[in-house]
């Protein structure tokens, strides 16, 4: 992480004319008091934040993501959020220019405990005004964040501040309510995660806690800035503004207990599903979920501007595919208009074409698979369609998709990519060269028909079906 200790000699920051309303502007001379903006500049998934003030608690992990620190000002626990364009690397040979908080789309997240009394500052350096919506919390009506309704805009240069009491625990997100059409495409987003202040019956004690926000872009090939008025077509699928294979790895020990937040603010909802485990989903934005309304579950649906809290214990070693279950969000810049080609043989034709077109190359003839083998020109900060390799060879895959990896040798505490799960002997799927057995149920049922029916149940003569239609005066 690294901070910027020049940031407000260029902020052009001015206080604001009015009465006292309950989001304000901070004037020139408040600002030698705010705490100087922590940024962070790597896509990396940082170590989690361990409080060293305030009330103790178990810290998240947000995957290709970090924690915002904070200080202590007279027992209230002081954030600075600086809303700005960033840089993106959405995966290795890719970036996007996207808008978001403290150097990073999404910002950073936000932790407190229950109880706690939080003060944030937002100042806004983005080319337009803004405003800043804590989406699930309970607090005072002007500190609701809905530029125009609840609050003047944030204008550019300036800073407001927002404070309320952390009143419930749970798993929250944040976001403007101002061009949210623009900023919220462009990447304007983070978590906020409320730890309980004791331990609750329905908050179990687990020993990984990861989080993660759902959201996607549309991105053309070669460029770099997302399209904005796209609704549901876009290209580009992500976690935390990641794509496979840039999307780290959910490594865990052995019997962890394990809890997952996910958000979600596509446009669209999303069926994640985890490989060989069950999981109960435990939370939602509005709270813990009772007991009683839990079962397992191996996929949750998770609807746009909800907030999934899923725990399961990883006891199942391996590596674990990870994943949205609509098979398009797991792709990278996707073209919607590409025409089924499966079985259509034109490899000759294709030969012919080369000799005019040297970089064509014959594509979907067997399936999207091919996609993945060859090595087609891209254009410049564009990622394959399909990629990212594992031990036994291409996975295919791309968008939202990760892998949770399950290790007896993990240390506690310890969330380093451990490599690739060696599998013991016997246990790989292989390819069968010999003959197969006749299996012993077919042996059973061979020589038995199903009865006909009798032919005393068949009609001897063919029966006219008459149909009486309503007339028109009936009234139906």
């Amino acid at each position: 992480m690294t901070s910027r200790r020049q940031f407000f000699k260029t902020a052009g920051l001015a206080s604001m004319a009015g009465g006292a309303i309950a989001a304000t502007a901070v004037s020139r001379v408040a600002m030698a008091a705010l705490p100087e903006p922590i940024l962070q500049t790597t896509p990396d998934t940082m170590a989690p934040l361990v409080p060293s003030t305030g009330r103790p608690y178990n810290p998240v992990v947000t995957l290709n993501g970090w924690t915002l620190p904070w200080r202590m000002n007279q027992g209230v626990k002081e954030f600075h959020l600086v809303a700005e364009p960033v840089v993106r690397e959405m995966a290795p040979g890719m970036k996007a220019h996207l808008w978001g908080y403290n150097g990073q789309s999404p910002g950073p997240t936000i932790e407190v405990v229950e109880g706690d009394r939080v003060r944030i500052f937002v100042t806004n350096k983005l080319p337009e005004h803004t405003s800043m919506h804590w989406h699930g919390q309970r607090l005072p009506n002007g500190m609701d964040g809905v530029s125009g309704l609840t609050q003047p805009s944030i204008q550019p240069g300036k800073t407001f501040v927002y404070e309320f009491v952390a009143r419930r625990p749970g798993t929250f997100m944040y976001h403007p309510h101002a061009d949210e059409m623009t900023q919220m495409a462009m990447g304007m987003m983070g978590f906020w995660v409320t730890h309980p202040k004791t331990k609750h019956p329905l908050i179990d004690e687990v020993q990984r806690d990861f989080c993660f926000l759902l959201n996607s872009y549309d991105i053309d090939p070669g460029s770099y800035t997302p399209k904005i008025m796209t609704m549901l077509d876009q290209n580009l699928w992500s976690w935390n503004s990641r794509v496979f294979p840039g999307i780290d790895s959910l490594n865990v020990r052995l019997r962890d207990k394990v809890r997952i937040r996910i958000g979600n603010l596509t446009m669209t909802n999303h069926p994640i599903h985890l490989h060989g485990h069950e999981f109960e989903v435990t939370g939602t934005d509005g709270g813990p979920t009772p007991k009683s309304a839990r079962w397992p579950e191996v996929t949750t649906d998770i609807a746009v501007g909800q907030m999934r809290q899923i725990d399961f214990l990883a006891d199942e070693e391996g590596d674990w595919a990870f994943h949205c279950h609509k098979s398009h969000h797991t792709m990278n810049a996707m073209g919607h208009n590409v025409p089924t080609m499966i079985g259509v043989e034109h490899r000759g034709i294709a030969k012919k074409i080369t000799s005019l077109i040297p970089d064509y190359m014959v594509m979907g003839e067997r399936g999207m698979s091919d996609m993945a083998e060859m090595e087609m020109p891209l254009p410049d900060n564009t990622l394959p369609m399909m990629t990212g390799t594992g031990p036994f060879g291409s996975v295919e895959m791309g968008g939202m998709f990760s892998v949770l990896k399950v290790r007896k040798g993990q240390k506690p505490g310890d969330y380093k990519d451990p490599g690739w799960y060696k599998h013991p002997p016997g246990e790989v799927a292989f390819e069968w060269t010999g003959t197969l057995p006749e299996p012993a149920r077919f042996k059973a049922e061979s020589g038995q028909k199903s009865p006909a029916m009798p032919h005393t149940a068949m009609p001897k003569e063919e029966i006219e079906v008459k149909v009486r239609k309503p007339s028109g005066h009936t009234g139906h």
